[in-house]
């Protein structure tokens, strides 16, 4: 077979579900394919990866540098070049595909979440329209539609009335690199960073769906109980994150709360590890990477109760109503509290995250490939 691989994931900064064609193309098995990777700019990580597998072939396309570069790119560029080259598979890993020019080919396409059309509040306007006008055409247009979740593939099911039988779920997966890290190397994380004080872990994008101004509240809340610990913000700005620094001043936590920005891969294990409790009391998500990560290296966890937490959390950490900010604080103290408590969470989050693999993601995607192709 030869397949083709677009995601545009590869050129942007590593977050989240940005992980997962990273992990997806380390992992995959040649078996004979061809594999070829499509994206708009040159990335050194890829390479390093693809050079020591054999059949994969990096392809950039790049940007027009013009306003709309990216979506001419995609909905133009990729499409002609995919016409002359003609794989037996084209999966766009990263949700938005040039499937409409492309009736011809056999087509996957990987679906995170569909948060656009269930909060459109939390996204910007234009990501928003592109879901309520082309999502529904490119779906309809996928012969196979991966979804990372049970409950993305219930929300998918459910608004745009695509079959079951047409939708794969495929689970993500934590890298090998989260682990229960020893005190030597937990210790040159805090010092590069600077940390000092016990911390509660929050490590996600600054925007409007991650809840962050009920976690600040819930912190607030804690802080008057006499908890001595700080609160670390991992993340980058997203958009519409001003309401989280209204939120610090309104409660005067300016010398409590830890803004890092963006921390790179191979500095959040230690982080994770560094942390007395980790917290992510989202309102959507497609999958949730970070209480994997988290659990992975034995945080103790509290995530929401909504969406697609509760499948990758299970009874291994706390859910809580992300809504509820008290009772969101009272969990939290609980566990800061409760010695036993957190090492029971932390035993239970360490098995949990044996159930996902990379690997077990990618055969399950070579799976789906076999499977599409030898659609008639």
């Amino acid at each position: 077979m030869k397949i083709c691989l677009i995601s545009n994931s590869f050129d942007l900064v590593k977050t989240g579900i940005g992980t997962y064609p990273y992990e997806l193309i380390k992992n995959l098995p040649c078996n004979n394919n061809e594999y070829l990777l499509i994206h708009g700019q040159k990335n050194k990580e890829i390479t390093k990866i693809i050079n020591k597998k054999i059949g994969f072939e990096d392809i950039i396309i790049t940007y027009p540098p013009i306003f709309l570069g990216k979506v001419i790119q995609k909905m133009l560029l990729i499409p002609q070049y995919l016409i002359k080259n003609n794989p037996d598979i084209i999966h766009d890993t990263y949700h938005f595909a040039p499937f409409i020019f492309l009736k011809k080919f056999k087509k996957i396409i990987t679906v995170y979440d569909i948060s656009p059309i269930l909060y459109p509040k939390t996204h910007k306007y234009s990501r928003v329209i592109m879901h309520k006008y082309f999502f529904p055409i490119i779906l309809k247009s996928s012969d196979k539609i991966i979804s990372i979740s049970e409950n993305t593939k219930r929300d998918i099911m459910d608004h745009f009335k695509i079959p079951e039988d047409k939708i794969k779920v495929i689970p993500l997966a934590s890298n090998k690199n989260f682990k229960k890290l020893d005190e030597n190397d937990i210790l040159k994380i805090k010092s590069k960073y600077n940390f000092e004080y016990p911390f509660i872990l929050y490590v996600g994008t600054l925007e409007p769906r991650k809840n962050i101004p009920n976690l600040l509240k819930a912190f607030y809340s804690i802080k008057k109980q006499e908890i001595t610990h700080k609160l670390v913000i991992a993340g980058g700005k997203g958009w519409k994150y001003q309401e989280i620094f209204k939120t610090i001043k309104k409660l005067n936590l300016q010398n409590d709360v830890i803004f890092t920005g963006y921390v790179p891969d191979e500095d959040l294990p230690g982080l994770y590890n560094a942390a007395d409790l980790f917290v992510y009391p989202s309102l959507y998500e497609g999958f949730g990477l970070p209480p994997l990560e988290a659990m992975q290296c034995g945080t103790p966890v509290i995530t929401s109760n909504t969406s697609s937490l509760p499948e990758v959390v299970g009874d291994a950490g706390i859910m809580i109503n992300p809504y509820d900010v008290d009772e969101l604080a009272n969990k939290m103290y609980e566990v800061l509290t409760n010695e036993d408590l957190g090492n029971e969470l932390s035993k239970q989050g360490i098995e949990r995250a044996k159930l996902f693999s990379w690997k077990k993601c990618a055969e399950e995607h070579l799976k789906v490939y076999k499977e599409v192709y030898n659609m008639k």
